[in-house]
């Protein structure tokens, strides 16, 4: 670049335009550049950062650089990254655990898939329970393999952002929320069972931890936008497979990122000891007590 003394003009034929930094000298004098205007960039010990230009070219170089400035105020070329440590709760390996015990259970008693299948007319009917059950079931191994993989890759890391018992309650509930919908949609001509919604509750989860960003954030909505936008394209490639149930998956999606919504709004609260002790054992609570009246419901028959 030439600078205006290079070119020898005289420091009384110069004007200066301040800039808070040396990285936004730097991206002006490339601008003004780009538009064929001569600048060098100062350090003044008392004025600090700034651009020396011709004051011929004064007018013009403030107006270039005021519409660089409106046309990039919104969506900076930089910006500052967001800072979240990320945790992975082994605690996720508990659900692995829990879904492993219940497929082997399915196996060996034809009576527990029975009990425990989201069968629409049977919900009709009354058998709320199934909305939870049929989230511990799967159609066979590789069913129980594929929600094994990505649920404990999802659940650890929702866990760990969200606290062990809340996290794992709230991707629990948004499954069964998901379970609802499908029954919703499908009313009387659908089974479905698998823990599906609750991995796609966790990725919801996970998906609305960026609206932490909001206040805390000077590009107000971006942030949470792109992390929004970021778990829609996880679930389009992980939730919309045809063969599978894609509104229990779209319930479980939305449940979760409702709930994370929610969480973050809690904030610290959603990560105190007591408050996930509390939803630990609701979580358990709301695993036992369906299956007993499940099973008791189809002894009776």
């Amino acid at each position: 670049m030439t600078s205006p003394n290079d070119a020898g003009v005289p420091a009384s034929e110069l004007a200066r335009i301040p800039a808070r930094s040396e990285r936004l000298a730097l991206d002006w004098s490339l601008v003004l550049a780009s538009q064929g205007i001569s600048a060098v960039i100062e350090n003044h010990p008392e004025a600090g950062w700034g651009l020396l230009i011709p004051t011929a070219e004064f007018s013009r170089a403030s107006a270039t650089i005021k519409l660089y400035q409106r046309e990039n105020r919104r969506w900076p070329w930089q910006g500052a990254l967001l800072k979240q440590e990320v945790i992975f709760d082994w605690a996720a390996a508990l659900w692995l655990v829990l879904t492993c015990i219940a497929f082997q259970l399915q196996s060996t008693f034809t009576q527990f898939h029975e009990a425990g299948v989201l069968d629409s007319a049977a919900v009709a009917r009354g058998e709320w329970w199934r909305c939870f059950t049929a989230e511990l079931l799967h159609g066979d191994l590789l069913h129980l393999a594929t929600n094994s993989v990505f649920g404990m890759l999802l659940l650890g890391l929702a866990m760990g952002r969200f606290g062990t018992g809340l996290g794992l309650l709230a991707a629990y509930l948004s499954g069964t929320a998901g379970n609802i919908f499908s029954w919703l949609i499908y009313r009387e001509t659908h089974l479905s069972l698998g823990a599906s919604g609750v991995v796609m509750g966790a990725l919801g989860l996970l998906a609305a931890q960026s609206f932490g960003a909001f206040r805390a954030d000077q590009r107000g909505w971006k942030i949470p936008f792109v992390g929004l936008a970021a778990g829609v394209m996880l679930f389009v490639l992980l939730g919309l497979s045809p063969e599978t149930d894609i509104a229990a998956h779209f319930g479980g999606f939305v449940a979760g990122t409702l709930s994370g919504v929610v969480l973050v709004a809690l904030g610290r609260l959603s990560r105190q000891p007591l408050a996930n002790l509390i939803a630990g054992l609701l979580f358990a609570f709301l695993v036992v007590w369906p299956w007993v009246i499940a099973l008791k419901a189809h002894a009776a028959h």
